[in-house]
């Protein structure tokens, strides 16, 4: 039986991941540039977990300066199978307050300045999106979420944007006609590469304000982002620590595995050999 790997990435506040045995440091590069950070390898019981800061130790890059594609592809080439995304977002909902979670099962993209493929450069490839995370995976971290402690939801819509400015108030009362739940900046791109490199995803938004919406509430502003955050990220923690056993030795039965099977639809002969030597970890059994 392979080992579990279970990759978490974490987001604003959430910097470290508490209670591995055995912590190592390990410096990635990749085809796609170096990775947001070192990642954080040790194990939670009978599972190795692999932790990445999103934006780096210190909070130094901006949602559009994440090197989403090398952070995968590092996930990958540590032998993830299972990728757990936590993400700060703002609520879209009156019945979704600042503390409260929710397990996302779909997504609206708005960014528009950030590399969201492995594809390109003379290879072509369509993996389908129409539900966007694990289903599996998904339930499982809703599960452990409500084992935690946490007030969570499972399943509602994650309004990405560029950032990394929050939105103005003509714009949050514009999304919320589109009935989304959450809004936020970084896990759109993280579930397209995912979906692409056939690593299971699922993501927990940590809901920190209202945005700008809610005539109630003050404008969303960053001291009570991290206020709340850190309140919340114990919480996700633990979620993760309830998460680890729950996949321990579990087959995945979910289809993310042979995402990519049908995708490439590039003569194999015309693919450059160096564009296939870079991709062969995530494609070469189809190559």
């Amino acid at each position: 039986m392979s080992e579990t790997v279970i990759g978490v990435i974490g987001g604003s506040g959430f910097y470290s991941m508490s209670g591995l045995e055995g912590l190592e440091q390990i410096e990635l590069d990749t085809p796609f540039g170096a990775p947001s950070d070192l990642f954080y390898w040790g194990r939670l019981g009978e599972v190795r977990v692999v932790f990445l800061a999103r934006h780096g130790r210190g909070h130094r890059l901006l949602p559009t300066e994440i090197n989403f594609r090398a952070n995968i592809y590092g996930m990958k080439q540590l032998g993830v199978q299972r990728l757990v995304s936590m993400s700060s977002a703002g609520s879209m909902r009156e019945d979704l307050h600042p503390g409260d979670f929710l397990v996302a099962d779909q997504f609206i993209d708005r960014t528009f300045k950030r590399p969201q493929t492995f594809f390109g450069n003379g290879i072509v490839g369509h993996v389908s999106m129409a539900d966007p995370v694990c289903p599996e995976l998904s339930a499982a971290l809703a599960t452990a979420g409500q084992q935690a402690g946490a007030r969570i939801r499972h399943g509602g819509t994650y309004l990405c944007i560029e950032g990394p400015q929050f939105s103005t108030r003509a714009e949050s009362n514009l999304y919320r006609t589109w009935n989304v739940d959450v809004i936020s900046m970084t896990a759109m791109q993280e579930a397209r590469l995912a979906r692409e490199a056939e690593i299971c995803y699922a993501v927990m938004a940590l809901v920190t304000d209202y945005d700008c919406w809610h005539e109630g509430e003050r404008e969303v502003d960053i001291t009570s982002v991290l206020r709340v955050l850190n309140e919340n990220v114990a919480t996700a923690q633990k979620a993760v620590a309830k998460l680890a056993p729950m996949l321990a030795g579990k087959p995945r039965t979910c289809g993310c595995a042979q995402a990519a099977k049908d995708a490439i639809i590039t003569e194999r002969t015309m693919i450059p050999r160096k564009v296939a030597t870079d991709l062969n970890l995530l494609f070469g059994k189809y190559l």
